[in-house]
């Protein structure tokens, strides 16, 4: 197969993104509205996999990525207040419910999906009463179907005509981004500071050598008695990430907490449940981090939503992990590069492990030259692609983040 695959490498025509005069990125946090909305979407379809696995012995066709998250209203006070009215979650997409005559029951395994993947992120969330989660998720296409069944030499067919985008490495201001929510989320964390809510989202502008980030983080009602408290807790979030950055980077780092607080006139991010999607703010499939856990404008993306696409033959979720893999792997192994730049596109109908065409891009270090690389680097796309169902196995485990 190697020889046969259509393989592009070419280098980057630009400044390296480290060196450039502004850099954005952005990373919401899991209990950000679109980052439930992915998670539930990816909790469902890891349950339909083991279901599918468990009655038939393969996974079959579904795609579980159409999740809305529609906010809800809360009254937040010091020492507890309550949801007023629940959020309310739908699920969508579509699932193989008959086989052989056999009803699936979807709606259930869906709905108990769901309601556990918030059971074990939000410690303040009575799912129960807070959340109300109804299922609308369809029946598969017959033409899907048929073409999620069929295999060439034991490889599954690309059901999209989609393009995977990946990149490495991360620059330090997307590793200070990435890092800092996942500590202040982290179970450590939270346990010295309860009332730190699971609704993080975190911006980092760099400005040539110094770095601003912008943390909102909801912070929890029932753990907190005044506002003194409130900004003591505020204040632990600023020392954290201030100690956090000066592992990461020897840039300037300057760090905003929840800067539309207006102490004087009682305006703080206060919440009941650690989520503002409580009080009206909605999320959806696909609308927030890519499969790297980041949103990076500086950086090629694809704009496919990952979570809840079936992870056997839907190269839209597939690819997007094997390019940051692949970019990961020539960064780290190949001598003389200094970034590099993944694109797989897919045909629909063709083996995954095949994509249309294979574009990576690389800039070298100064004095190397592409051909000194190339070698390398195309041995490299080789080895993912003729393993690339060892990456299906670990999405259908839940091994791999895809958000």
């Amino acid at each position: 197969m190697a020889g046969k695959r259509n393989v592009v490498i070419d280098t980057v025509q630009a400044i390296p993104v480290e060196e450039q005069a502004v850099e954005i990125v952005e990373r919401k946090g899991v209990g950000h509205p679109d980052s439930i909305a992915d998670g539930i979407a990816e909790a469902v379809s890891r349950a339909l996999c083991a279901e599918y696995v468990h009655l038939f012995g393969t996974v079959l066709h579904h795609n579980t990525d159409q999740v809305e998250v529609v906010g809800g209203r809360s009254r937040p006070m010091w020492g507890g207040g309550e949801v007023i009215k629940p959020i309310y979650i739908l699920l969508s997409g579509r699932a193989t419910s008959m086989v052989d005559g056999e009803w699936i029951p979807v709606h259930r395994i869906a709905i108990e999906a769901a309601k556990d993947f918030l059971w074990e992120n939000f410690r303040h969330l009575d799912v129960e009463s807070h959340v109300i989660i109804e299922s609308k998720i369809g029946h598969g296409s017959v033409d899907l179907k048929h073409l999620f069944e069929q295999r060439k030499n034991g490889i599954p067919l690309a059901n999209d005509t989609s393009l995977g985008v990946g990149y490495a490495p991360l620059t330090e201001t997307e590793a200070l981004t990435l890092e800092t929510e996942r500590f202040l989320n982290s179970d450590a964390f939270k346990r010295e500071y309860p009332a730190v809510g699971e609704d993080i989202k975190v911006m980092a502008v760099r400005k040539n050598n110094k770095i601003e980030l912008t943390i909102a983080a909801a912070m929890v009602d029932s753990e907190l008695n005044n506002v003194q408290e409130y900004l003591e807790t505020k204040a632990a979030i600023f020392e954290t990430v201030r100690e956090l950055a000066e592992n990461i980077t020897d840039k300037e780092v300057e760090i905003h907490v929840n800067t539309a607080d207006d102490i004087e006139n009682g305006v703080v991010y206060l919440t009941v449940t650690g989520l503002s999607a409580e009080a009206g703010d909605d999320g959806s499939v696909g609308r927030g981090n890519r499969v790297n856990g980041l949103i990076t404008p500086a950086r090629g993306m694809s704009l496919e939503a990952a979570a809840g696409k079936n992870p056997v033959n839907h190269v839209g979720k597939i690819y997007n992990v094997v390019a940051n893999q692949i970019a990961k792997d020539i960064y780290e192994n190949v001598s003389g590069v200094h970034e590099a730049y993944v694109y797989l596109l897919s045909r629909i109908g063709k083996p995954i492990d095949d994509p249309e065409i294979i574009h990576v891009k690389l800039l070298p270090e100064k004095g190397t030259k592409l051909k000194e690389v190339q070698p390398e680097a195309e041995e490299i796309v080789h080895k993912h692609l003729d393993n690339i169902m060892d990456v299906v196995d670990k999405l259908i485990n839940g091994e791999i983040r895809v958000f």
